[in-house]
């Protein structure tokens, strides 16, 4: 039987840029190849990234015992339709549950705004992000656009049933 662990969820501050930084980073790394150097450049943040995302979405970090940033998700919201950006655990963390806590804990507070339908996108050779959207409720759109020279695929999933 896996031993629980404690984790905690919060908003980022700008002194966790670094840590969140090197979250991206590590969570990233095996998937370099496929992905073209601006689209891995967007997705890869430096501290100085994060903190200008901070400056536009909610930046969110999970935490657990000895490991301040193990997992991080950004978010924005735009009438009643939230978007998700840059979900990634640290590799030592995935598979643990802290990715199910983060999203779950990012979605409630979405809903707790107004926010009926989310969306994210994705690209194809995050085939286990895929599967781990897609088992929380997230379903492809159809919609693909252009990512820096990959296609970014969309998917959404409705809050409003969470609302009640």
């Amino acid at each position: 039987m896996p031993m629980a662990i404690a984790i905690t969820v919060r908003r980022a501050r700008e002194i966790d840029a670094e840590g969140v930084s090197a979250c991206l980073e590590s969570a990233f790394a095996p998937y370099r190849a496929g992905y073209t150097c601006l689209a891995y450049e967007d997705t890869v943040l430096t501290p100085e990234d994060v903190r200008e995302r901070m400056r536009h979405m909610s930046v969110y970090v999970a935490s657990v015992p000895d490991f301040e940033v193990a997992a991080t998700l950004a978010s924005s919201v735009d009438g009643r339709e939230g978007h998700l950006r840059g979900m990634a655990v640290h590799p030592a963390w995935q598979g643990c549950f802290v990715a199910d806590h983060l999203l779950r804990s990012v979605e409630d507070d979405l809903a707790e705004a107004g926010c009926e339908r989310l969306t994210l996108d994705t690209t194809l050779p995050l085939e286990r992000a895929i599967r781990f959207y897609e088992r929380h409720g997230f379903r492809a759109t159809g919609r693909v656009t252009d990512f820096f020279g990959m296609p970014l695929h969309e998917y959404a999933k409705n809050l409003s049933a969470r609302r009640s």
